[in-house]
């Protein structure tokens, strides 16, 4: 790994999700910037992550899993049953008393929680926002057009700052241009081995559901993060996948 003054920003094209995953894995372990987390998940372990990158996928629908080829042993980081789980965790509010939030409660029933102190006790209890987000967005493209920039669904809360695990996945920006609805996304925080094909999978079928609704052609996926990363238990397997087993990483 070189020594840097500036950030180095990555840009990488794909064709479909186990490609811009392939690809991604190649480009971190060449570009990755090593260092010790000190607050957040994993608290002392070592990360390798992008500076920022930004990755564009053309046909997200195609291959939507990732591919390991056959004799190698690695895990396959998921698979269409648990996308298809995870689909249902993005469609649905519904979440644990020892849940902070869930994705699918951002989108689709968001809630913001209250404290008050009552008789000397903090008491704590939620107010709906009453607003399906993805049923919104949806509701505005078909009955105003595509001429739009404000059809935009957002995860994070400014009170998330004190959450001890405050959501990665920050935005869902939507377009619809050229007859096909694309999905713009901001993770703040991404793992590359198993977060990132199981969201990206499960945004996938969330935006062919809401192009099917409105009417329109599936299109691309552009997201970009400036927390996409590789923890040190996964760089061999990364390394593995990508045929790089002699790299090593400072």
């Amino acid at each position: 790994m070189k020594d840097r003054q500036f950030l180095e920003p990555v840009f990488i094209e794909a064709f479909d999700l186990d490609d811009a995953w392939f690809q991604c894995l190649a480009a971190i372990l060449d570009k990755g910037h090593v260092y010790t987390i000190t607050r957040g998940s994993y608290e002392g372990q070592k990360r390798l992550e992008f500076d920022f990158v930004t990755i564009r996928v053309k046909k997200p629908s195609h291959q939507i899993i990732p591919i390991i080829p056959e004799g190698m042993s690695i895990p396959a980081p998921t698979d269409m049953d648990y996308i298809q789980g995870y689909l249902s965790y993005l469609m649905s509010g519904v979440k644990t008393q020892t849940e902070d939030y869930t994705y699918g409660e951002r989108l689709v029933d968001p809630r913001v929680k209250l404290k008050q102190n009552i008789d000397g006790k903090e008491m704590t209890s939620e107010m709906p926002l009453a607003v399906n987000q993805i049923e919104e967005v949806i509701h505005i493209y078909k009955t105003q057009g595509h001429g739009t920039n404000q059809a935009i669904m957002e995860i994070g809360m400014p009170s998330d700052i004190k959450l001890t695990d405050p959501p990665c996945l920050r935005l869902i920006d939507t377009r619809i241009r050229y007859g096909k609805m694309h999905f713009i996304l901001y993770f703040r925080s991404w793992d590359l081995w198993g977060g990132f094909p199981s969201n990206l999978g499960g945004l996938q079928l969330v935006k062919q559901y809401m192009a099917e609704e409105i009417g329109v052609e599936d299109g691309e996926i552009i997201a970009v993060s400036k927390g996409l990363h590789l923890y040190d238990y996964s760089w061999d397997l990364a390394k593995l996948r990508t045929n790089k087993v002699n790299l090593k990483i400072a």
